[in-house]
Order: structure tokens, then C-alpha cells, then sequence
């Protein structure tokens, strides 16, 4: 007969519940030294562990053979209650069974010695549907009931519980269960079951079970229906997924403002079997990656992605502002929303929405509005960057008023850039670059990047700026004009350098010349 991967694999000891060592380890100690609580509340979201949990409790506490706080599994009482035949473990539904009546024959069954075991196991799941009169006639056996009864209860809803019940009992929170224990776990049984499991497919997998392990093992069981290797495209054809090069690509779309290959991409969704709505909630938690790649210093300690999805989201991320984000996340949800309220126009409120994301102008909201801001401080930033120079090396202005002198011409030597190579020169490095940094940071961020892993050093007289590149292409974007010119402002609000500083690009090999080509290569970054 066959069984379902999740029961086939329902861990037996404390041990094996994964991702709850918080738990296990206080149940195996109190089962271990005979200090077992008359009544215990599991409460947490749906496939973390709550009933197994309560299941080995259940036998460990009748083992006859206990091997450290473990339930043996061999011996007549650990068997009985595997199989269900246990008459002195009682595992209820209190969404099924939820009248007062139902309660009351437990509290009038209390009184009795167990039949079989050692203790009397009232397993309660999903505790928080019961009536407020079953509550109350659980509350008196709840909280004295005789020393030969266990009470467990079970529920994802915590706050629907009286507080009266709450206070009763030994409280444990299950946690979610972290991706890379929720992949690892279903790699074990892949290689168990000898299905070849890809690693990115796991990773997948374990992220759209969000937590639950019951859920993540039976959307691997979903996924290899059929003995068929488990790929990363076979996961997102079998769940409806987009995958994150989509998401990428819809970013770029609406960062572009190219409505044409949005629609085009709305139309690829609808046609195919996957969802609109499952896309649009994937492109949704797309908008809240790159928000938090915006305030993140490392995202990836809160996002659980690749090497290659990280690349990809923090270059769909450069190309938004906080304000627009915020803006296009705001859509996003009430898109949703929307949907949900009338699934059948969910394709015409996905093609509304981008159309308002596209194009702030079409929306008269505040938000919207701040967004159009926020473009046109970026544009401004942009045009002030290439044409500003700094006010100290500009030429004086002539006093027309005063009274011209003649004077002869004299030959003026030709003046060449300074050579940082010349040994007649004397250039001091800058030691402590985190204020320059930071203020040309606040002018050209890309600049920044460039030249966070640079080598500057000054003259003495503060006229001349050698920078050392750790790379050609560094080089050849810090030898384009605008660049300079954010770095010439920057010296100079450090007062590291003159404002008129010559300024010399140089790679460890060979020094570099400004290229024309820079400029417009830089502007497309």
C-alpha cells in the first residue's frame, strides 16, 4: 500500500524533527528524567512539527524501553501507538469537535486509570476552534487534572486562545523552518528514494513551502510524480512558477518604461499554465527584495537566494530609487487585492497596473506623484554631474570697468598632465578615504563603486591626484570627464586635494588615457 512521502518519513525520535532543537531538547530532558508537564501548548504555523512532536512525546512517555528521553519504537506500547490501536492515546480534530458535549466526556473519561499504557495522552489539534463553552468546561481538568494524564494542545492561531487556557500550560513555539533545512531535508529523501533532485531545485522547493516541511516534502512528492528527475524548469512547470530571470526581466521593462514587452510578457503568463496571480505575487516579493537590497548593507543575509539571482537583483535594484519602489510596491499590493476580489479581471488589472507603474503620470495620487519627484531629482543629479565643474577652476571673470593694461606677449610653455611615474614628484597616499567616499558617494555613486578598491595619493602642493586602479575597465571609467569631475568636488569638500587638482588615472600595469568612449560607456551603467 502506498504511503505518502511526509508519513514515510515522520520522524520516530526527537532527533530527526529538524529545525526545532529548541523544543526537542527540553521534551527529550523532561522525558528523560520523569518531569513531564500535565499539560503542554504546541503552537505554531502549519508543517513545523507540532503533532510529530506530540506523537513522540505521547510514546516516550509510555515507552517501556525509553533509550535517553527516545521512544524505543520496538517495544508492544510504541507499536500500539504507531498503529493507531492505542486506546490511552487519544488524538482529536477540535475543528470536527469542537461542542462542549466532546469535552465534557473527556473530563468524566479523565477519572479513569489507563487501560494499556502508563499515562492517558489527549492529543487536541487545532485547539483554537473550540466553543467558549468547551473551553470553559476544559479549564478546572486543565489545570489539576490526576497524575496519570497528559494534555497536548495544538494550534496555528495562537491569539484565538483564552488566556485562562494559555497560562495552563508549558508553552513552545515552533518556528519556521529555515530554506537550507527544509532543502537538505528533502535532498535525504530524494537520495533515499533515488530520485536525482537538482540543488537549485531544492532550493526552490523549500522556498515556496514557506517554513513547513509536511509542505515542502509533498511539493517534492508533487514534482517527481511520475519517476521524473527534479529540475529547476520542472518545478516552475509543475508549480506555475516564473523563475527569477522573468522577474528580472519585467523590472528591466518597467525601468525602461517598455509597455510593448510588459503586455508581451502578461500574455506569455496568461497563455501558459501558470497563474497571473501566482506571478504577480512573485514579482511582488521581486519589489521587496530590491527594497531591501536598497536599506541592506549584505541582502543576502535576509535573502535566501543564489550567487546568480543576487547578481541580477541588485542590478534590476540600481536601476530604481527608494521613492519609485515604494511607489510601484503600493500598486503592486493593491493590484493584488484587486484580484482576489475579482479573480475573472485579473489579466486587465495586471495590464492597468504595470501601464501605472510604467508611467507615474497617469496616476493623480500622492504617491504616484512622489515617485515623478524622485525621477526628477535622479535626471537632475545626472545632468549636474556631467556639466557642473567646480566653481574654483573656472576662469575669473573680467572686470570690464577697470582700465586694460597692455603688456607684450610672452611665450607660455606648453603645460602637460601630471606624470605620477616621475620620481622628481612627490605623491603621499591618502590613508583614511571613508570621508572621500562617502561624499562623492552622495555625488556619483557609481564613481564610489569604481573606486572603492583605488589607491589615491596627493603632492605636497595638492595639485596633482594619482589614482591607482586595481582594474582596466575601473581605469577607463574613472578616466571619463563627468567622473572626474565628481572626484575633483569630492577632493575638494575633503579639502584632500585644490579644486584645480590635475587628476591621473593609472592601472598597475600601464597608466590608462581618457577614452571618449568612457563617457557614454559610463552613462550606460
Amino acid at each position: 500500500m502506498y504511503q505518502a512521502l511526509y508519513r514515510k518519513y515522520r520522524p520516530a525520535v526527537f532527533a530527526d524533527v529538524c529545525g526545532q532543537e529548541h523544543i526537542t531538547s527540553v521534551l527529550k530532558y523532561q522525558a528523560e528524567n520523569g518531569r513531564v508537564s500535565h499539560a503542554y501548548l504546541f503552537c505554531g504555523s502549519r508543517g513545523t512539527g507540532k503533532t510529530t512532536c506530540a506523537k513522540i512525546l505521547a510514546k516516550a512517555v509510555n515507552c517501556e524501553n525509553p533509550v535517553g528521553g527516545d521512544p524505543c519504537g520496538k517495544c508492544p506500547s510504541c507499536r500500539a501507538i504507531d498503529s493507531g490501536n492505542a486506546t490511552d492515546v487519544l488524538e482529536m480534530d477540535a475543528a470536527s469537535n469542537n461542542g462542549v458535549d466532546y469535552i465534557r466526556d473527556i473530563r468524566d473519561e479523565v477519572a479513569y486509570t489507563p487501560a494499556m499504557l502508563k499515562k492517558r495522552v489527549y492529543i487536541v489539534d487545532e485547539v483554537h476552534m473550540l466553543s467558549a463553552s468547551a473551553f470553559n468546561a476544559l479549564l478546572k481538568t486543565l489545570e489539576e487534572p490526576p497524575e496519570h494524564v497528559v494534555f497536548i494542545l495544538a494550534t496555528t492561531e495562537l491569539h484565538k486562545l483564552p488566556t485562562t487556557i494559555v497560562s495552563r500550560c508549558q508553552r513552545f513555539d515552533f518556528r519556521r523552518i529555515s530554506i537550507p533545512v527544509l532543502s537538505e531535508r528533502i535532498t535525504h529523501i530524494a537520495d533515499v528514494e533515488k530520485i536525482r533532485l537538482d540543488p537549485d531545485a531544492a532550493q526552490q522547493i523549500a522556498r515556496q513551502a514557506q517554513g513547513g516541511m509536511r509542505d515542502a516534502i509533498n511539493l517534492f512528492e508533487l514534482c517527481s510524480g511520475g519517476g521524473a528527475d527534479v529540475t529547476l524548469d520542472r518545478v516552475h512547470a509543475v508549480l506555475g512558477l516564473s523563475g527569477y530571470d522573468s522577474l528580472y526581466n519585467t523590472a528591466l521593462y518597467l525601468a525602461e518604461g517598455n509597455m510593448k514587452k510588459l503586455l508581451a510578457a502578461i500574455a506569455d503568463v496568461a497563455a501558459s499554465s501558470k497563474d497571473i496571480t501566482v506571478f504577480w505575487q512573485e514579482l511582488t516579493a521581486f519589489f521587496r527584495d530590491m527594497m531591501v537590497h536598497k536599506y541592506a548593507d549584505d541582502p543576502r543575509e535576509y535573502l535566501d537566494l543564489t550567487e546568480s539571482e543576487a547578481n541580477l537583483l541588485k542590478d534590476a535594484a540600481d536601476r530604481f530609487n527608494i521613492k519609485t519602489l515604494t511607489y510601484q510596491s503600493a500598486i503592486l499590493d493593491q493590484s493584488a487585492q484587486a484580484m482576489q476580489r475579482t479573480p475573472q479581471m485579473k489579466r486587465t488589472i495586471a495590464e492597468f497596473a504595470l501601464m501605472r507603474m510604467c508611467d507615474p503620470a497617469l496616476d493623480t495620487s500622492a504617491e504616484a506623484l512622489n515617485a515623478r519627484i524622485g525621477q526628477l531629482e535622479d535626471r537632475l543629479a545626472l545632468m549636474e554631474i556631467g556639466s557642473a565643474v567646480p566653481a574654483a577652476s573656472r576662469p575669473p571673470v573680467p572686470d570690464e570697468s577697470a582700465p586694460k593694461e597692455i603688456t607684450p606677449p610672452v611665450a607660455e610653455a606648453p603645460v602637460s598632465a601630471p606624470d605620477p611615474t616621475r620620481t622628481d614628484m612627490e605623491f603621499d597616499p591618502v590613508e583614511d578615504v571613508s570621508e572621500f567616499l562617502e561624499k562623492l558617494g552622495t555625488i556619483d555613486k557609481r564613481a564610489e563603486s569604481f573606486l572603492s578598491d583605488a589607491r589615491i595619493s596627493v603632492s605636497a602642493d595638492g595639485k596633482s591626484v594619482s589614482i591607482l586602479a586595481d582594474n582596466e575597465f575601473s581605469a577607463q571609467m574613472l578616466s571619463a570627464d563627468s567622473v572626474k569631475v565628481s572626484i575633483s568636488r569630492a577632493l575638494t569638500l575633503c579639502r584632500i586635494a585644490n579644486p584645480d587638482a590635475q587628476i591621473t588615472v593609472t592601472t598597475v600595469k600601464t597608466p590608462t588615457a581618457a577614452d571618449p568612449a568612457a563617457e557614454d560607456l559610463y552613462s550606460k551603467i
